[in-house]
């Protein structure tokens, strides 16, 4: 795909996280103002990001939503300026009218939690413009997401059938398939088990669709969970979870610490490469 491939490069590509909310999880508050997101975006991009990811809503469990101004207010200048620096930039977003401005100010990417399916518009924006866009799979929505999530049958399984349905819902709308990246939504309506075998079995995902994945477990409780480690201390199982669901063969791998992740997917990228024909 025109607007994200690695231009024969085999590595994983990098997505940086810029969240320009005061309520997101790991690091809320830190880059709400216009200059400080901007700043470290640049610094992302300058330790080896591929894609830099900007965000006005907070996604984390129980977040609240912001009107479509505010969201506006937030992201939009910041894509601007990293779009004339030089950046290559998604917006991560639900909101369609966010989304078509967010291209319109140079994004390459819609990056939507809900797959296009929160905002009524968002498949004929997404239809309309000539950039990638990724769907996620999530159980329920932000709010209610981690209320006792559950899958009667195995969640690989699920979230293929998820993607299926999803993928011909994309194809009626216009959206060519080779514009599609996909994300299992790690975290988002999952239990532990459930977080750790979407990683484990990244390849059956990919494989079954044929179509690049990105891989979101930067900082995630389930981490947490496992190491008994506070949000700010979990970039070393951040990189036990990258480098395992980057060998499995993700395409994306979306990381708040890119000079540290950088060399973990470099890594983790080139053993992968290596054991395949």
């Amino acid at each position: 795909m025109s607007c994200w491939h690695r231009s024969g490069t085999k590595t994983a590509w990098i997505m940086g996280v810029l969240n320009c909310t005061p309520d997101s999880f790991s690091d809320g508050g830190h880059h709400t103002d216009n200059e400080q997101a901007v700043n470290h975006g640049l610094r992302m991009w300058q330790q080896g990001a591929n894609l830099i990811d900007v965000g006005g809503e907070s996604t984390r469990p129980g977040a609240l939503a912001v009107t479509l101004d505010e969201e506006l207010r937030r992201v939009i200048p910041v894509i601007m300026a990293l779009v004339a620096a030089g950046c290559r930039v998604s917006v991560d977003t639900m909101k369609a009218e966010v989304m078509r401005q967010a291209v319109v100010a140079g994004a390459t990417m819609i990056n939507d939690v809900s797959a296009l399916s929160f905002d009524p518009a968002s498949m004929e924006v997404a239809a309309n413009c000539d950039v990638a866009v990724c769907l996620m799979h999530m159980q329920g929505s932000p709010t209610t997401m981690q209320n006792n999530p559950h899958y009667d049958d195995d969640v690989v399984t699920t979230v293929i059938q998820y993607f299926e349905q999803r993928l011909l819902l994309c194809q009626q709308a216009g959206i060519r398939r080779e514009r599609i990246v996909l994300d299992p939504g790690i975290g988002f309506g999952k239990r532990l088990q459930d977080n750790l075998t979407l990683i484990a079995r990244v390849d059956e995902l990919r494989n079954h669709f044929s179509l690049p994945v990105l891989l979101g477990v930067s900082r995630k409780s389930f981490l947490g969970n496992i190491t008994g480690q506070d949000v700010t201390a979990r970039e070393w199982a951040t990189a036990s979870a990258v480098a395992v669901g980057c060998f499995a063969g993700a395409d994306i791998l979306r990381v708040h610490d890119v000079a540290h992740q950088q060399q973990v997917i470099a890594v983790a990228a080139a053993l992968r490469d290596a054991r395949r024909p």
